[in-house]
């Protein structure tokens, strides 16, 4: 089974006149990167969240936003009216100085840190444990989104594996024409520079079994299929977190299909070789968004 790197959950529920609404959002990352948009009264209870997504979120740039909004109307957030009349004043004399208008001095002063206040009263357990739950249902519904897209990605990467598969069996029927090509060719050559009369016929098949074990693709077409194989065992493996293991066995096909084209020395192999590279690019693109 395989999870996407990106994803997206969101879960909301009511505890004592509040409501309680958690988002989480995830996109690719080499590591696990948690970046908190909460309360200010609830960092304190930063490392219990972390430790809670990390256990279920897995790896990922993943956001958390924590929203708590009162039902009865009276907000988490205050005016500072004494330090917003400060500034004000100050600002309105600055403006006066340079002779500067003084507009839009009211939207400027409620940017300033401390000036809007937020709520800064000890979260009992209670809300805690409401704010614990939602988190889980949250992360729930996040990992329900990582797993769909992994299920479309997993068919997707099985598919263009089978065709790797299937394009490989299309190289040998080439092999046989591209010996009797390089045999003629060499021949050619030959008769040419040495003549034909004067040609050993042992050295020229020695030359040919030197040549021909050049270029002999058999080992690249033997561990380039099983290294598809490989890659779909481990694709149908419980365990979520392979994205790198799917990675280092992707590249792995790359070399050999690289080496195969190298040792071609035929243009109908290398057109195969052009889509098989294709389609492993695709592979690769869709391997990077996995956990």
């Amino acid at each position: 089974m395989l999870l996407s790197m990106t994803g997206y959950g969101r879960a909301s529920s009511v505890y004592d006149g509040k409501t309680i609404t958690i988002e989480v959002r995830s996109l690719n990352s080499k590591f696990t990167d948690l970046r908190f948009k909460i309360p200010q009264n609830y960092r304190d209870r930063e490392p219990d969240m972390r430790k809670i997504i990390t256990e279920i979120a897995q790896r990922g740039k993943i956001d958390i936003t924590v929203d708590i909004k009162s039902m009865n109307g009276d907000s988490e957030y205050a005016l500072n009216q004494a330090l917003f009349t400060k500034y004000y004043k100050e600002l309105k004399e600055l403006s006066k100085n340079l002779e500067m208008p003084p507009s839009d001095i009211m939207q400027a002063i409620l940017r300033i840190p401390n000036v809007i206040a937020t709520g800064d009263e000890d979260v009992d357990e209670e809300e805690w444990q409401a704010v614990s739950n939602t988190l889980k249902e949250a992360l729930e519904n996040f990992t329900n989104f990582r797993k769909a897209e992994g299920q479309a990605m997993e068919e997707d990467c099985r598919m263009r594996t089978g065709i790797i598969q299937k394009l490989l069996e299309e190289v040998e029927p080439h092999e046989t024409k591209r010996i009797e090509r390089l045999r003629t060719k060499i021949l050619k050559h030959m008769e040419e520079y040495v003549g034909k009369d004067n040609i050993d016929a042992n050295r020229f098949e020695q030359e040919i079994l030197y040549y021909l074990e050049k270029i002999d693709i058999t080992e690249e077409k033997v561990r380039l299929s099983q290294h598809c194989k490989y890659f779909n065992e481990e694709l149908g493996k419980k365990e979520t977190l392979k994205g790198r293991k799917l990675n280092f066995i992707s590249q792995e096909m790359g070399r050999e299909i690289n080496t195969l084209g190298s040792k071609a020395n035929s243009s109908d192999i290398q057109k195969i070789v052009v889509q098989m590279k294709d389609e492993l690019e695709k592979i690769k693109e869709q391997v990077a968004n996995t956990v």
